[in-house]
């Protein structure tokens, strides 16, 4: 073979692999530039996406009362230990443990003979020195009217003195007989022991045919009708809970629920009482006393309760339902349709809870918004939706919408593919 013809077929070897390398580089160009325009012109970017379907619900205006909750405690009005006053046997118990006592009743007896003997004796001491009285003021009556017949003095003034003096002294002995009399009956009447308040009695401390003393306890009564509720709340709420008071008037005008600890219900509706005068500076908090009539005996000292303090109401209130709120990075939002039914991120400000499923919104919306309360996972700002009311279903998709569906999903794969 000539030289020619060499460099010839070397050349021509040189251009066939030239076009291998270069053709699919070109192909792979084009294909980019294609999936490059087909982004710009917004496919694979949801664009043909049919709308999400969520539950709408609008902003409503109510009056929403505010409270201040906190964790209370029951304590009785009052709380009396009874204790018998005189020592002795004691005879009888006239009450039944956990029964209500009134006021008067006679709840025990002890043994009232020793004290009935002293009694007798005052009573026959006072006849002895009232008659030791009586002679004391007959020789002074005597006396006096032997000084005073026909001027003669037939009686010392020594000893007309000492008459008086003898007869203000058995008076003054009547007078202390009385008193011990008195005493006496005081003492016995004690033998009787009396409930000294409306309650409800406890376990006997003692059993009847003992001794007692004065020191020794009978029994505890509690009154319960009406009863306390004690709660704390921290100091930073004292203000509103002042100015709520002098807004209402008197303590009374601010309303107080308590709430059972197990399912949050209310037990019993009472009234703030008092506001204690110190700030624990231990804790940060301040002590309140509320007071519930408690007429069905709902509340129990010692219980626990969960209190709601009513400190105002606020007028046409924005509500919405809690599910619409979502937590973010930056603090609560909403998902707020628009009027093209796409939707956007809205940030709120919300102030507190209303019931157990909505919130009062403090700032972000304004009446008649609408906000998405179901279905927030799907969505991203701008997505397209299709507003459902509460317990709307939506609709089946037709058989047109899932060829389109699965055309578009073919195409895709194709894409990927190719």
């Amino acid at each position: 073979m000539s030289r020619f013809w060499k460099i010839a077929l070397a050349v021509i070897v040189v251009v066939v692999i030239a076009g291998i390398v270069i053709v699919p580089r070109m192909h792979h160009g084009k294909s980019d530039a294609a999936a490059a325009g087909a982004q710009a012109n917004g496919e694979g970017q949801g664009k043909d996406q049919p709308p999400v379907p969520v539950t709408v619900v609008p902003v409503v205006s109510q009056d929403v009362p505010v409270y201040l909750t906190a964790l209370g405690t029951v304590q009785a009005r009052n709380t009396v230990t009874v204790r018998p006053q005189v020592g002795g046997q004691l005879m009888k118990l006239n009450f039944k443990e956990g029964q209500e006592v009134k006021a008067g009743d006679v709840i025990a007896e002890i043994d009232p003979r020793t004290i009935q003997s002293q009694y007798d004796q005052s009573v026959a001491k006072l006849k002895q020195d009232q008659a030791s009285a009586a002679t004391a003021r007959n020789n002074l009556d005597r006396s006096q009217n032997l000084v005073s017949k026909g001027g003669q003095q037939y009686v010392s003034k020594q000893d007309l003195d000492n008459l008086k003096n003898t007869l203000d002294q058995a008076n003054a002995t009547v007078v202390a007989d009385q008193a011990a009399i008195r005493a006496s009956q005081v003492q016995l009447g004690f033998t009787k022991v009396i409930a000294p308040i409306d309650g409800l009695a406890g376990i006997r401390s003692v059993d009847v045919g003992n001794v007692v003393a004065t020191t020794d306890a009978i029994v505890t009564i509690t009154e319960l009708h009406p009863i306390y509720v004690m709660f704390f709340l921290p100091e930073k709420n004292l203000d509103l809970v002042r100015s709520s008071t002098l807004e209402g008037g008197d303590l009374t005008s601010l309303e107080v629920q308590a709430l059972d600890r197990v399912d949050s219900h209310a037990i019993a509706t009472g009234h703030l009482d008092v506001i204690d005068n110190t700030i624990d500076t231990s804790t940060g908090t301040f002590r309140l006393r509320s007071l519930f009539e408690n007429e069905k005996t709902q509340l129990w000292p010692g219980q626990f309760v969960n209190v709601q303090l009513k400190v105002r109401t606020v007028k046409n209130g924005l509500v919405v339902p809690a599910q619409a709120v979502q937590r973010g990075p930056d603090g609560d939002y909403v998902y707020l349709v628009q009027g093209d039914n796409t939707v956007r991120m809205q940030p709120v400000e919300t102030s507190t809870e209303v019931g157990d499923s909505h919130v009062l919104i403090g700032k972000g919306l304004k009446l008649g918004d609408k906000v998405v309360t179901e279905g927030q996972f799907r969505l991203k700002p701008g997505s397209k939706v299709q507003p459902l009311a509460p317990g709307q279903v939506p609709a089946a998709p037709t058989a047109e919408e899932l060829q389109k569906a699965k055309q578009g999903q073919q195409g895709r794969g194709g894409r990927r593919g190719g």
